[in-house]
């Protein structure tokens, strides 16, 4: 009877550390650390699989918490990120090159858009065609210099006088300018953004990227860190790309579900106006290259459009642009 009885005493003890063990397990469990992500506008079919990576847990699977916010202006994420009130940012290959060039120490990390988004577009009534019916035209821009090199350079390859054009700097209202008739043709506006609402408005417009006549091919939207971050916390980042590859990688199974989970981001988008340019966008969220992981960004395509911008006196050094980008955090890259 002693026996029995130590022996259930033994059992009841194990039994109470077991049960110990399990709480002080399940409390020390690692909580999802916050990241802060500076969207480049307002939520859009552009951020597609970001919002999907958030709604299908693909970040708290890697450790993350990702809060996007949306910046004051399309110049403020670079300098969130650079001054640390932020721990990554979106934003655009020529503006990463420009942020260096005035000593800002930033990195692209990955690409969320492969190719040029910016086009020159015209409504079908202004009978605009081709680069050369530019001649004597006016063309709305939105005022950023290296838009208005893009122009020079489309031109020139076309055998048109740069001083033919009547440039009008008419900030971000592109399409409303074109619809007022205020300019012929604008500079600056997306094919897959304003030129998907065009064709769903039947405006029939014309639309020329200017990867296609003349301009350089670049990465339109990128992300970014700092570069003491890129070397301390790798880890993190590479945790984010991780996330952000599912996201995508779920946008392009399913991008009816994918924009529903956007909507709730930003309900006053227009369901069949993402959808069709979740759609549109789809083929330059990835690589051309199967072999090549989401993300990846070409150095050689890097140092041609970086050499373009200082030929343009846009950069004051040479700009040593295959520094500014790293492939190493994407999936199955690096250590």
């Amino acid at each position: 009877m002693k026996k029995a009885l130590t022996s259930l005493v033994a059992l009841l003890a194990l039994a109470a550390l077991a049960a110990c063990g399990e709480k002080e397990e399940r409390s020390s469990a690692p909580r999802a650390e916050r990241l802060d992500l500076v969207l480049d506008y307002f939520p859009n079919a552009d951020h597609v699989g970001i919002y999907a990576a958030i709604a299908g847990g693909d970040f708290r699977k890697v450790g993350l918490e990702v809060k996007p916010r949306t910046p004051s202006d399309p110049a403020a994420p670079l300098n969130l990120l650079a001054s640390g009130r932020a721990d990554l940012a979106i934003s655009y290959e020529p503006e990463v090159l420009l942020a260096r060039d005035r000593g800002l120490r930033v990195v692209s990390v990955g690409a969320i858009v492969q190719r040029p988004l910016t086009s020159i577009m015209a409504l079908g009534s202004a009978r605009i065609d081709d680069v050369r019916d530019l001649r004597g035209k006016k063309v709305g821009t939105a005022g950023i210099p290296y838009q208005a090199a893009y122009l020079d350079t489309i031109l020139q390859r076309a055998g048109v006088n740069p001083n033919s054009v009547d440039r009008i700097d008419v900030g971000f209202n592109l399409v409303p300018a074109m619809l007022s008739t205020r300019v012929d043709a604008t500079l600056g506006s997306f094919w897959n953004y304003e030129g998907v609402e065009l064709r769903q408005r039947k405006r029939r417009p014309t639309i020329i990227p200017v990867d296609r006549v003349g301009v350089p091919t670049y990465n339109e939207l990128v992300i970014v860190a700092r570069q003491q971050d890129a070397g301390r916390r790798g880890d993190r980042i590479r945790r984010f790309m991780r996330g952000l590859t599912a996201g995508y990688e779920a946008a392009r199974e399913d991008p009816a579900r994918a924009v529903g989970q956007l909507l709730k981001a930003n309900p006053d988008l227009t369901r069949r106006l993402q959808l069709a340019s979740v759609r549109a966008t789809m083929p330059v969220f990835f690589p051309r290259d199967d072999d090549r992981p989401f993300g990846f960004q070409d150095p050689r395509e890097w140092d041609a459009y970086g050499r373009w911008m200082y030929d343009n006196e846009l950069l004051r050094n040479p700009p040593r642009a295959n520094r500014a980008l790293t492939n190493e955090f994407l999936p199955g890259q690096g250590i």
